[in-house]
């Protein structure tokens, strides 16, 4: 896979798959903003319409997961095509998130840190998390 990525200074640089590339929210924005433009698609990119689109990948995403139970961690029983399969249904999946947040004028960025943030209120360390705690504490275990 060969991602083109847009440096800070202007110029065009190229990763191959293998290689551990950071990507920023706004590397995507831009290399999405841009694909847009050049195929005349922005007409067609309207918030509705891309949830729309975004919630189609999410179906294609569960589709892989549908029959398989409970998988472990980093999918050792996957083959590379499983794998491969995953990683363009996530990919579309951000890809959507991201265009849509921007076309809704969300910093996805900062937004996400933000409900990070609120989580950690919400969420305190050294609370029990626990199945058990949970059924103990829920309304309907009573």
């Amino acid at each position: 896979m060969t991602i083109l990525m847009e440096n800070g200074d202007g110029a065009d640089a190229v990763a191959k798959g293998g290689m551990d590339v950071e990507v920023s929210l706004g590397d995507l924005r831009k290399q999405l903003d841009d694909f847009a433009k050049a195929r005349g698609w922005e007409q067609f990119h309207s918030p509705r319409n891309l949830l729309l689109a975004l919630v189609g990948e999410v179906g294609e995403l569960s589709e892989i997961f549908q029959w398989k139970g409970e998988v472990p961690r980093g999918l050792p029983d996957w083959n590379v095509s499983e794998k491969e399969h995953l990683g363009e249904e996530l990919s579309d999946v951000l890809l959507y998130l991201v265009r849509l947040s921007h076309m809704c004028g969300v910093d996805l960025g900062r937004a996400a840190l933000s409900k990070i943030e609120k989580n950690a209120i919400k969420y305190p360390v050294g609370r029990d998390y626990s199945r058990a705690a949970a059924a103990a504490s829920s309304k309907w275990s009573k």
